[in-house]
């Protein structure tokens, strides 16, 4: 049983390590908002494609306009929405995207965009209701919520995780996108301190969700 009135979890990890599955069970178990920070970024990186701009050209244009930031929750989950816009999963998961998502998100200008808008959601997983909130992607037991009840570490061997990837639809260069991921300057992908890590090449959706269930109750 969890005490805690409102949770907070923060999920970290690399492509294709099993964080929005985990994070899609632990918010079905527990009643919490599902927030994917990965899309985020993807969707970002797919509002600069389509304004045909490159990574070098992203701060003369943040510079000059603001991108209008929304939220639109489907059941349980959290979705971005860019000048009232919404991108469906095929646009935001294309090769192209995952080619270039890491050059875009490793932007400073592009992640002070996020920061605050991922940091709210908190309020907003309190507004509408809900348990508590798991949020998952590269910095958020480190960078947005390093305060969050519980901080898991997912990882899981590079040819597993692309092994993954491929059975999803998609083709995605896991090895290259962690170097871009672990060595940017800002909120480089390392994992927070306390946090717990698990390999989920060794175990299944369910024992991980068991453990940070576990950890929970023990609060």
């Amino acid at each position: 049983m969890v005490k805690k009135d409102f949770i907070i979890i923060a999920l970290d990890g690399g492509a294709g390590t099993g964080k929005s599955t985990t994070a899609h069970s632990l918010s079905t178990a527990l009643n919490l908002l599902h927030v994917d920070t990965g899309s985020h970024y993807r969707a970002v990186t797919r509002a600069f494609l389509d304004l045909g701009l490159k990574p070098s050209e992203v701060n003369q244009y943040l510079n000059k306009k603001e991108l209008q930031l929304g939220t639109q929750i489907i059941g349980r989950k959290s979705y971005l929405m860019i000048a009232k816009k919404s991108y469906e999963k095929d646009e935001l998961r294309s090769h192209e995207i995952n080619e270039n998502v890491s050059d875009f998100s490793s932007i400073e200008s592009v992640r002070n965009l996020l920061f605050n808008y991922q940091k709210n959601q908190v309020e907003i997983a309190k507004i509408n209701k809900y348990n508590g909130i798991v949020m998952e992607g590269r910095d958020i037991g480190t960078v947005i919520l390093p305060h969050a009840n519980i901080k898991v570490f997912l990882e899981a061997d590079p040819h597993i995780r692309a092994n993954r990837r491929m059975r999803d639809g998609e083709s995605d260069q896991i090895v290259n996108r962690d170097n871009k991921d672990t060595s940017r300057k800002i909120a480089p992908l390392v994992p927070a301190n306390g946090c717990v890590h698990i390999d989920t090449g060794l175990v299944g959706i369910q024992e991980v969700t068991k453990v940070i269930l576990d950890l929970l109750a023990k609060l």
